[in-house]
């Protein structure tokens, strides 16, 4: 029976730098899915003088394998380069498919953060990537619809229910791990209670490190179809992002 560990982590844009390298090189983890993380196709070197990029990431935890989906892209030094941010599956075990799945909005590479940024990111790509691991495992990692109500809103019901579709017909053990921006007693997270939310399982009640926004919020989850079993779920104490570490080993 395959025995894997798992991370889920929103990285901030690795705006944290160092931190999270140093966390992924002092702990063994088989699968990590990333949200909000950062590379640049133009200037790789150049973002990774200010940030922790996905290249440096792979490295630290020494990763073979990986998909990666762009959210959207915002230009950075003399506007000749793109930051892309997404998510990413780093991987261990080897990928044999994957799949990248628009939940809300459009893709851009001229996002511009200024005083109307809430409508802008509102509009950007909130997107999933899905990949199926050698071992038979489907992992999705997805950057959950944004809104200022942890509940959510109706757009966030509609965007649950396609991350929810995505999957809802796979063959084999499933695993999400996201930032929803959404507490599990939010109306959209009814739309994958076909799966076992260890948030909520666990009665977690903060994944947020109180960096930016100050409040008591779990908006980071991982589900499991109900043929795994799991163990040694946490919520790490590290200051590594905005966000906390969350982790789990999962057996199926």
């Amino acid at each position: 029976m395959p025995k894997i560990k798992v991370l889920q982590l929103n990285v901030w844009t690795g705006r944290m730098k160092g931190a999270l390298m140093r966390f992924l090189r002092e702990n063994e983890y088989d699968v990590v899915c990333l949200e909000e993380a950062v590379w640049s196709e133009q200037k790789p070197l150049h973002l990774a003088h200010f940030f922790d990029t996905v290249d440096g990431l792979k490295a630290a935890g020494g990763f073979e394998y990986e998909v990666r989906q762009s959210n959207w892209g915002t230009r950075f030094a003399d506007g000749s380069a793109i930051m892309e941010q997404g998510n990413v599956i780093l991987s261990h075990v080897p990928i044999t498919e994957s799949e990248k799945i628009r939940i809300h909005g459009e893709y851009s590479n001229e996002m511009i953060y200024d005083e109307n940024w809430e409508a802008k990111v509102k509009a950007q790509g909130w997107d999933a990537v899905k990949v199926k691991l050698e071992n038979g495992l489907t992992v999705v990692a997805h950057h959950g619809y944004w809104d200022r109500d942890p509940l959510g809103d109706e757009t966030s019901i509609e965007c649950a229910r396609k991350v929810a579709d995505a999957v809802r017909d796979e063959v084999g053990p499933v695993l999400i791990c996201a930032d929803m921006n959404l507490i599990a007693e939010s109306p959209a997270m009814r739309e994958l209670d076909f799966l076992t939310d260890l948030t909520a399982e666990t009665g977690t009640k903060q994944t947020l490190m109180n960096l930016k926004f100050v409040k008591d919020v779990a908006c980071d989850h991982i589900w499991i179809s109900k043929d795994i079993k799991w163990s040694n779920f946490e919520v790490h104490k590290e200051v590594v992002s905005d966000h906390a570490a969350v982790s789990v080993e999962i057996e199926f």
